[in-house]
């Protein structure tokens, strides 16, 4: 078990330090800013939407190596779902970390996002992992407000 946490946590560092789909989308049809209060994190999401697809999706701004990792594994696997497959992996990824999730839920159906699973003992950092998910669904739903996970 020390080997895998060993690895979800090089995992994370990775995508914090060499963070996907970072960048500003000038076309972006639906923008969405989020912000933590406590910790600083504050990110901008950016996505083209089209025909319910999410064709594209990038952020950008600073945070903690958790809600950076977050943001890009986020964007990695959103990117060509649906509006309601992306709603569906949120509310499965947010039981997840919440340690909500149904005692017969598979991690492994998450994908890269099981790297979160020791954030579920340390209910500050669930805050910032899914940061960008409340981001994500403000954004979806044309949301003028700042998402915020306080």
């Amino acid at each position: 078990m020390s080997d895998l946490r060993e690895l979800y946590q090089e995992v994370i560092l990775d995508h914090s330090k060499h963070p996907k789909n970072y960048h500003k989308m000038p076309d972006a049809t639906h923008v969405a800013e989020g912000f933590n209060p406590l910790c600083g994190d504050h990110f901008y999401l950016y996505l083209k939407v089209e025909d319910g697809i999410i064709k594209d999706i990038s952020f950008e701004g600073a945070g903690c190596a958790i809600s950076k990792a977050s943001a890009s594994i986020m964007t990695s696997i959103i990117k060509g779902k649906t509006i309601e497959e992306a709603e569906k992996i949120f509310k499965d990824f947010h039981l997840f970390v919440t340690g909500k999730a149904d005692k017969d839920f598979d991690p492994n159906s998450l994908g890269k996002l099981a790297v979160f699973s020791g954030v579920s003992e340390y209910p500050v950092r669930v805050k910032c992992a899914t940061l960008a998910w409340h981001t994500l669904i403000n954004a979806i739903k044309n949301k003028n407000e700042v998402a915020s996970t306080e």
